[in-house]
């Protein structure tokens, strides 16, 4: 048997960065459909939280699953589940880039400390300061109008 712990840290946001969810009521019902149907299709989501236009997730990847495919099978299947139950008033989707970085197993509990704190983490930054911070601290150069 084959035994993998791989943390992987996972941020996307709302298409063009907009402020979809931007209730707190909405956001924990989000979540909490993310975090079940990722259970239910055999990912190990440890951490789901946010904010108004983006989410971070705490993955442990299994020995057959690739960062790609979960945030694929996250994004799409939620935007879908939002859409079919008409919780915004526009259509819904998430932007098509993610960013993701690994954690060790001595730092996972410091990720999820930060990811279940996102309200109060962004009463004082923003998303885009966010941003900048990840490109910054990880050493990314990716410039695009979306990230503007």
């Amino acid at each position: 048997m084959s035994w993998v712990k791989i943390w992987v840290h996972l941020v996307f946001s709302t298409k063009y960065k907009k402020p979809f969810l931007n209730s707190l009521e909405l956001r924990k019902k989000v979540f909490f459909h993310i975090h079940e149907n990722a259970r239910e299709k055999g990912i190990w989501l440890d951490s789901v939280n946010g904010h108004k236009e983006h989410l971070h997730c705490l993955v442990s990847l299994g020995r057959e699953q690739t960062i790609s495919k979960i945030a694929q099978l996250i994004k799409g299947e939620s935007s879908f589940w939002i859409n079919k139950n008409n919780l915004i008033s526009q259509k819904f989707s998430w932007q098509d880039d993610y960013w993701a970085v690994s954690v060790s197993e001595s730092h996972a509990v410091a990720v999820r400390k930060y990811i279940d704190n996102q309200e109060s983490h962004h009463r004082t930054k923003s998303f885009n300061e966010e941003v900048d911070e990840f490109m910054q601290k990880y050493g990314w150069s990716y410039i695009s109008e979306n990230n503007k």
